[in-house]
């Protein structure tokens, strides 16, 4: 590593005051928007289209997790229902949906989460549509597994993402149901050491790996990455094996590797953006930045990127 180490009181003067510009200034939406499609369902709606136009497919987030109150989880199951209505009425697009199950109350209770999840794999079921469920830090991977397994059981258009930094990640894979959607992504929450990888040589290990075991497992795997070494890893896997691209498809972020997007698109792989909107974007954005220092370089070196 070249360059000055900076300290930790350091780095926390940096980040507060970077968040303070962006609470305060046009710089926050100005970042916000190159990775927010807006606050409301048309915005998401209108990028998704432009995403179409592309060969991109669109995997949509509505904002926000952690609810404070039951009645907040009830209001985030009916803005993923009018989503759902709404990809029923655009069936040109290809569209999902991506949800927190803290949003959907799990702080309260297994029972209400799984309860609200219900209502929206019924609109999902209805509209044709796949529901990934959003892996969030490890304090809650036992319970979302927990969640997932119960409702993969009656549902079989609802997914899961898995956290390939996170040392027991092969062995949850190992307890997957049959068949199952999975979004891999490498992590972003800020674990001990002893619950994640924070080398990045050996989280990238970890993703091979689990990639390949999952596949060849005969799971429907979402490869969530903007690596391009792990990108043309996968592809070579894939063709080796001679598996079927309706397993396989590339997911990257809104705003974030168009470049890499478009020439996989182009290419004829299956891409996938998973496109944030609502409200919460400010705290979306600063939670990201906050979860892991490199984060912030992550966002703003592809923010430099905005003619790609």
């Amino acid at each position: 590593m070249s360059g000055p180490v900076l300290r930790a009181p350091v780095l926390r003067i940096a980040r507060a005051r970077w968040f303070h510009a962006l609470a305060t200034g046009r710089l926050g939406w100005r970042v916000a928007s190159r990775f927010v499609a807006g606050e409301h369902l048309d915005d998401a709606i209108r990028v998704a289209g432009e995403l179409d136009r592309r060969k991109v497919a669109t995997i949509l987030d509505h904002l926000g997790e952690n609810v404070t109150a039951p009645e907040h989880a009830a209001a985030a199951v009916r803005a993923y229902v009018r989503a759902l209505e709404r990809i029923g009425a655009e069936r040109s697009l290809d569209l999902c949906i991506s949800v927190k199950l803290t949003q959907l109350g799990l702080d309260f209770s297994n029972e209400l989460c799984v309860a609200n999840l219900e209502q929206v794999l019924a609109a999902a079921r209805d509209a044709g549509a796949i529901v990934m469920i959003d892996m969030e830090s490890s304090v809650y991977v036992d319970r979302t597994l927990q969640v997932f397994r119960e409702l993969r059981n009656r549902h079989d258009r609802v997914g899961l993402a898995i956290q390939a930094y996170l040392r027991r990640a092969p062995h949850d894979v190992d307890r997957l149901p049959e068949g199952s959607i999975i979004r891999l992504v490498k992590g972003a929450y800020l674990e001990p050491p002893e619950v994640a990888f924070d080398d990045r040589r050996q989280v990238d290990a970890a993703f091979a790996h689990l990639t390949a075991t999952l596949l060849t497992r005969g799971h429907t795997v979402h490869v969530a990455t903007h690596d391009p070494t792990l990108v043309t890893g996968t592809t070579a896997f894939v063709e080796r094996r001679a598996i079927s691209w309706a397993r396989v498809e590339f997911q990257m972020l809104y705003g974030v590797r168009r470049d890499l997007q478009g020439r996989l698109a182009n290419d004829g792989y299956p891409v996938r953006v998973y496109v944030p909107y609502g409200t919460e974007w400010y705290p979306y954005l600063t939670r990201r930045l906050a979860e892991r220092p490199a984060n912030m370089w992550f966002f703003m070196s592809n923010l430099v990127r905005m003619k790609r």
